[in-house]
């Protein structure tokens, strides 16, 4: 029987009334296509369901990419219950997380569920959004202790979008507790730490879906 995967992402559009946002559309397109090749059977949902947006900056014309675009158009809504059949969870980023992973009741009950029965979870760049509020049962946070990787509060600056951010998301990981590590600004930089695995930023995606994919395999030996 196929693993499965579900990919949760973000319907926020605005960072600011000048400032589309969205997914960052090569953190979806590489681990989906990443999944796709492996075999794994994905269902690619949303905080409210229907058409993702995507960050206008992120847009590249890669033939290789369409049919992770076409994935895009009419996305299932996250509900409480795909917290049961899945191998594996996976948030990709984009500013959108940052307004609407970490306040969602659902998104977060699904992480408490994926925690609590120590399956995979992954995220790239500013999709660990979602876990700074993901507790366990007991309300410990799921990172605290955990050796995680997300968009650095330096790439922030970097950005010039620090000061538009509900907060920075390295910063606040490590308010809960994790162990933050980072590469440079822009490098490939990702970690696994048991069946958590995050990824530092766009240039992360492929190597935080192999991971994850690593991650998976493992669990069925």
């Amino acid at each position: 029987m196929a693993k499965q995967v579900l990919m949760v992402l973000t319907n926020h559009t605005t960072i600011t009334d000048d400032h589309k946002t969205g997914l960052w559309l090569e953190e979806f397109a590489v681990p989906y296509l990443e999944f796709l090749a492996n075999g794994y059977d994905v269902k690619v949902t949303s905080i409210q369901g229907g058409e993702v947006p995507l960050d206008p900056n992120s847009i590249e014309d890669r033939p290789e990419w369409k049919a992770a675009e076409t994935a895009l158009k009419d996305t299932a809504q996250l509900s409480k219950e795909d917290a049961g059949a899945f191998d594996a969870i996976f948030l990709p980023g984009g500013h959108g997380t940052m307004f609407d992973f970490p306040e969602n009741e659902t998104l977060q009950y699904v992480l408490q569920q994926f925690a609590e029965k120590d399956k995979v979870i992954g995220s790239v760049c500013h999709g660990p959004a979602g876990l700074v509020n993901a507790t366990y049962e007991d309300g410990t946070p799921i990172v605290k202790g955990k050796n995680v990787t997300a968009f650095t509060d330096s790439e922030e600056k970097e950005m010039q979008l620090d000061a538009h951010m509900p907060f920075m998301l390295e910063s606040k990981l490590r308010e809960k507790g994790a162990n933050f590590e980072h590469g440079d600004n822009w490098s490939d930089y990702s970690v696994r730490d048991n069946n958590i695995i995050t990824g530092q930023n766009p240039q992360s995606s492929g190597s935080t879906a192999e991971r994850v994919i690593r991650a998976i395999e493992a669990q069925t030996v």
